[in-house]
């Protein structure tokens, strides 16, 4: 383990349903906390004291905030499941409903909090965790996705291995994007335009 994971790495792995239970008071408390007064003011000891806690109870399961971002982040990751891949209807035509369905699922995906996704996205502690989470999730969606497309009678593209990597990487970048920006477009037009600009490039539109 290098220093940076030794860092990064929670203290206790919880056992029993009450240990279970204080860590998720603890992420509760810190998502609250990094929302409420951002990540610079938002120290372990008003994570703890949200929580309820004293900080000594705090550390024996975080040596510091940037391990609770890092868990935060791994779950954010881990709950990005695309769970309706094997529902889809594959008939002629019905390509711009299955992106729809992948967009909206990146969408829905980063909608909770926009400002701790944004804290996450320009806080982003990198733990060995951290990046095995993102690689492990990455194959999965990947996987799914080119298998929806290899079946799909409207998918025209010439190299499905690599397109099926750039639309995600496409979705998923925007939606972090847009999602985490109050300032952005309204989701409606974001999903919009996602679909259409995805929709035209598997169908191979001049």
């Amino acid at each position: 383990m290098t220093s940076a994971d030794r860092r990064l790495a929670p203290r206790r792995k919880p056992r029993q349903v009450r240990a279970e239970l204080t860590r998720e008071r603890i992420l509760a408390a810190a998502a609250h906390v990094f929302t409420e007064y951002g990540y610079a003011a938002g120290t372990t000891n008003r994570i703890a004291e949200h929580a309820r806690m004293s900080i000594g109870s705090l550390y024996q399961y975080f040596p510091n905030k940037d391990a609770i971002l890092a868990e935060l982040l791994v779950r954010h990751i881990d709950r990005g499941v695309w769970t309706q891949a094997d529902q889809l209807d594959l008939e002629p035509g019905s390509l711009p409903e299955t992106v729809r369905v992948l967009v909206r699922d990146a969408i829905d995906n980063h909608r909770d909090d926009p400002q701790l996704l944004r804290i996450m996205i320009e806080q982003m502690p990198v733990s060995s965790e951290l990046l095995e989470t993102m690689d492990r999730h990455g194959k999965v969606r990947v996987g799914q996705l080119h298998d929806l497309l290899a079946r799909h009678p409207d998918v025209r593209v010439r190299d499905l291995d690599v397109a099926t990597e750039l639309i995600l990487t496409t979705v998923e970048m925007n939606a972090h994007r847009f999602m985490a920006d109050p300032r952005g477009v309204e989701v409606e037009r974001l999903e919009n335009e996602l679909v259409g600009m995805v929709t035209r490039y598997l169908r191979g539109d001049e």
